[in-house]
């Protein structure tokens, strides 16, 4: 039935045929995301409420935003894409998220969280001006209800004098359990009807803003839905709307429903051995410093198991803060507690801190606060896409006064670094990827700002590199040059900034090959052309170009993008003739 599903049929159903579509939706979902890996309980629990949004409203002419995208794979099943599902998340295939160059009927691209409420009232707000007539609707977490810039929308939904629905769905979870303030206020609106004079009371807040506010329904009851979307898609006519509906994170397959934060996101199963995650050794480290050093706290956005933390904060609850899908908070919280002599650890992935980057220049790094942030899920991070690739960290960071970057090579050597930061006493970066797949043979004392030779050659060609992965793709391709009687010097730059100034004035070998899991504009390869401007030395980078990533699996990405062993071989060869 899916494949040939049209919104037309949709509108024309009966509940029995619609609870039927409902389930082989979710048994779609379930067979893909297993195989291919992605989102599984957030979508889960919405097949019921996108099969009512189908029929209530007009696709894709009424346009619906979904905030953040881990709720969209009904959706997208539903409009005409189901015939590709089985390519989701692959190279090629359909995007894991709301992807406008995908369908007509993905109005806005999301991937980060609290976007979409001011993404439906422009919207709105155009199609207002153009004189149009179609309805907008911004499917938001309450994860996401926890974000600032959900706040500044809801601001101006007056000043823009327009009209939008938004969908609260309530499932008590972002990634992790949902916390804070707004998680208690809305666990007040969900409750019973005994209570309703105090439900009416806290209802009155999105009154203020300029909201009807509507709720609490069983997002998972398909009649309810259809019949409650049908009486307030009347009401757009005059008003916007909150529609406050509680789902089931993982509804329909017991184990997700069970563990709906062990299934948000699955991952594809890969053949390559794994070692260890960084996030195991961040956790375990960062407990083992604050045994010996009470002045040590930890700090997540919503995800405290994924970076690697559970062990910290069930052993330390009072040093452990998650302050939801907040990042300028956490980091300007991060900041403050160091200015009255914490050290606080803020763990946080690389596309989540360009969120932090105001913060960062600010209230870090011009006051010069002993604040270490750890960056996970550093460089291509593969079948997310777009909005997950990890690759301008180091671009926005090395610029900034006062920050020291590093880049361990491995887990071992980011054991090291996270040692060392507990007596640096000043802003510290340490970025990494997700899995640790490779222990170097060397292993020394981290120095601040110096480098480490790994292989020293005896050609005029040296290769420098950052990250696990690009020393790993150094050493492989020196391996592969010495075979063919060219031997080339291999340095790990596990410092990007500073650079280790020394060494590179040291450097005898006119060829110089930089390597890195980053943009190549103000990473480690700008960083070294700049240094030697004036110099009499051969540079060539190998980084990512001008180009938004898309998914993947990491390998093909970057050897798509040259930063691959093959294509140093390549380049030296032919310096070598």
């Amino acid at each position: 039935m899916l494949e040939s599903i049209s919104g037309k049929q949709i509108k024309n159903m009966e509940i029995p045929q619609l609870t039927e579509l409902c389930e082989e939706a979710r048994q779609k979902i379930i067979c893909t995301v297993f195989k291919n890996g992605g989102h599984l309980s957030s979508n889960l629990g919405t097949v019921e409420l996108t099969v009512a949004l189908h029929r209530v409203f007009d696709f894709p002419k009424d346009k619906i935003i979904f905030d953040v995208g881990h709720q969209c794979y009904t959706y997208k099943l539903l409009s005409g894409r189901a015939d590709k599902f089985d390519t989701i998340r692959k190279k090629g295939g359909l995007s894991g998220f709301p992807k406008r160059e995908e369908s007509e009927y993905d109005c806005y691209n999301t991937g980060h969280a609290g976007t979409s409420v001011s993404a439906a009232l422009g919207i709105a707000k155009a199609r207002d001006v153009e004189g149009k007539d179609f309805n907008v609707i911004a499917v938001i977490g309450d994860g996401s209800f926890n974000n600032g810039l959900i706040y500044e929308a809801f601001n101006s939904l007056r000043l823009l004098n327009t009209r939008i629905l938004v969908i609260l769905n309530d499932n008590g979870m972002s990634i992790a359990p949902t916390v804070g303030s707004m998680h208690e206020y809305l666990e007040i609106l969900s409750e019973d009807g005994e209570h309703k004079a105090k439900h009416d009371k806290h209802a009155k807040i999105f009154e203020r803003f300029g909201f009807k506010y509507d709720g609490v329904y069983d997002g998972n009851n398909l009649t309810e839905m259809i019949d409650k979307l049908t009486e307030v898609k009347e009401m757009l006519k005059t008003q916007s709307v909150i529609l406050h509906v509680m789902t089931k994170k993982g509804k329909g397959y017991e184990f997700c429903e069970e563990n709906p934060e062990a299934t948000h996101g699955i991952s594809f199963a890969s053949s390559d051995s794994i070692s260890t995650e960084y996030s195991q050794i961040l956790g375990g480290t960062l407990t083992e410093l604050a045994d010996k050093d009470e002045k040590i706290v930890a700090v997540t956005a919503a995800m405290t198991s994924n970076l690697g933390l559970g062990e910290f904060f069930e052993k330390y609850p009072d040093r452990s803060i998650d302050v939801g899908i907040c990042e300028e908070h956490a980091t300007i919280l991060c900041a403050s507690m160091a200015t009255e002599g914490l050290k606080p650890y803020y763990a946080v992935y690389s596309t989540f801190l360009q969120r932090s980057f105001d913060e960062i220049v600010i209230d870090i790094c011009s006051q010069n606060l002993p604040v270490t942030i750890c960056i996970d899920r550093a460089g291509i991070s593969g079948s997310d896409g777009e909005t997950h690739q990890g690759v301008f960290d180091l671009s926005f960071l090395s610029f900034i006064p006062n920050l020291t970057v590093a880049v361990p090579k491995d887990v071992n050597e980011f054991k090291a670094m996270l040692k060392f930061s507990a007596h640096f006493g000043a802003p510290l970066a340490i970025r990494y990827p997700r899995e640790g797949k490779r222990i170097f043979k060397t292993q020394s004392e981290i120095v601040y700002g110096k480098w480490e030779k790994l292989k020293e050659g005896s050609s005029d060609f040296a290769i420098i590199a950052c990250g696990e992965r690009a020393v790993t793709i150094a050493l492989a391709a020196s391996q592969s040059l010495k075979e063919q009687l060219i031997d080339v010097s291999v340095i790990n730059a596990r410092f990007v900034k500073p650079l280790d100034t020394q060494m590179l004035n040291e450097l005898q070998e006119k060829y110089l090959i930089t390597v890195e899991d980053n943009m190549l504009a103000g990473g480690l390869g700008s960083l070294v052309n700049s240094f030697y401007s004036c110099a009499n030395k051969t540079i060539k980078n190998f980084a990512y170009d001008d180009y938004f990533i898309p998914q993947g699996s990491i390998d093909d990405l970057m050897s798509e993008r040259g930063v691959c062993s093959a294509a140093i071989v390549e380049y030296i060869k032919n310096e070598n003739r």
